[in-house]
């Protein structure tokens, strides 16, 4: 095997494995004694580990303030909330939750001391002004396993509308210090954000082993994490209490965060943003929904146009692992590929884009405003007949 030329960004230090929550007042106050604590909408608040964590703060003789994300964060909330806590000399932003409260207290953090408006820095939207920083230190603890927001250097910000964008603050210098990743976070998941969640951790695993940019690094951290997903997703989504199938999907959206940082997406992720943007469909929706017919519609145009390009080889290997049957030939396991995404989109109960209101009338809309950062990274360029192919099939 060739190993290619490749650059790994930044990464936290990663803390993996149940009861890693308990480390976080430790590694908290090794920044300072004032935290502001960024959580979903109540969820945290109502477990048992909302007092366990709060101990171990007071333990440590830190003090700290709260923050709730509701929903998915846009950019009129992180500059609220960084006029509101800008001087009260925060030492360190824990983001505790799925990934918009990731994302949330991740942009929090960076502009907590810059104090700037997070739109001067959005990719693809105002003046796209370089980041200076600093950041306020940030430790990411995920309590899904999903868009791996832990592992990443970027934001995700939405504004939701007919004129909606969905958008990324980047910068290496917003990478947690710490990512806590406890599975045992998950047993209060119910299924259907684990469905949600855990496709679109596995679509992030499968984009980036077949991203233009996939590196023999990336794609070996790629592989375990599919297997996982494999092995995890399913019985997750049957039983929550299952510590091991909790223990393999908190490991496989941690690693899709690790990969896709490093070398991208795909075409899945380049339609996520605009339907996530134009229609109140939850990111993870979006990806589960649509990734069986993107890979289809991926493989069929790389057989018609690269017929020797690597990630066809690639999409079978990933048939021959999901399938379990190692011997099946290429177009075999290209089908059993499909064949599989499609079982999991059915068992998982993933709702068709209709059922958000998408029609017919919106697909030129969407597809105009698919082609951001991670459409670049597809295995080929597809062209907007294409694009819109994926959309109809899953109207």
């Amino acid at each position: 095997m060739r190993i290619t030329d490749f650059s790994i960004s930044r990464l936290p230090r990663i803390e993996f494995g149940s009861g890693a929550l308990s480390k976080l007042p430790t590694h908290a106050r090794g920044f300072g004694t004032h935290a502001l604590l960024v959580t979903g909408a109540g969820s945290l608040r109502n477990s048992p580990f909302w007092s366990m964590l709060t101990a171990g703060l007071k333990a440590q003789g830190m003090s700290w303030l709260h923050l709730a994300i509701p929903g998915e964060p846009s950019p009129q909330m992180v500059d609220d909330a960084v006029r509101a806590f800008r001087t009260e000399q925060i030492d360190i932003v824990i983001g505790i939750g799925g990934g918009s409260a990731l994302d949330a207290a991740k942009a929090i953090a960076g502009l907590l001391k810059p104090g700037n408006s997070v739109m001067d820095h959005l990719e693809g939207v105002g003046p796209e002004l370089p980041y200076a920083g600093p950041s306020t230190p940030f430790i990411a603890v995920p309590t899904t396993a999903g868009t791996g927001s832990e592992a990443t250097k970027n934001a995700v910000l939405s504004v939701q509308g007919m004129e909606g964008f969905k958008k990324s603050f980047r910068d290496d210098k917003l990478v947690a210090e710490y990512a806590l990743v406890d599975p045992d976070l998950l047993a209060s998941c119910p299924p259907a954000v684990i469905a949600a969640n855990g496709m679109d951790a596995f679509t992030q695993l499968l984009e980036s082993y077949v991203s233009s940019r996939a590196a023999p690094f990336t794609d070996s951290l790629a592989w375990g994490g599919m297997k996982a997903a494999r092995d995890g997703l399913l019985p997750l989504y049957a039983d929550a209490g299952d510590k091991q199938a909790r223990e393999r999907m908190s490991y496989a959206a941690l690693v899709s965060g690790i990969t896709l940082a490093q070398v991208g997406l795909g075409s899945v992720h380049g339609l996520a943003a605009p339907l996530g943007a134009f229609f109140p469909i939850p990111h993870g929706i979006a990806c589960g929904t649509l990734v069986a017919t993107a890979t289809r519609i991926n493989i069929e145009m790389l057989r018609l146009r690269e017929a020797q390009h690597p990630a066809l080889e690639k999409y079978a290997q990933v048939g021959r692992l999901l399938s379990r049957q190692g011997q099946l030939d290429r177009d075999a396991a290209h089908a059993a590929l499909i064949s599989t995404l499609e079982a999991w989109t059915h068992t998982l109960g993933l709702p068709r884009l209709a059922h958000f209101g998408v029609t017919q009338i919106d697909i030129p809309r969407i597809v105009a405003n698919s082609r951001g950062s991670s459409m670049k990274t597809n295995p080929l360029h597809l062209e907007d007949a294409e694009i819109a192919t994926i959309l109809e099939a899953r109207m």
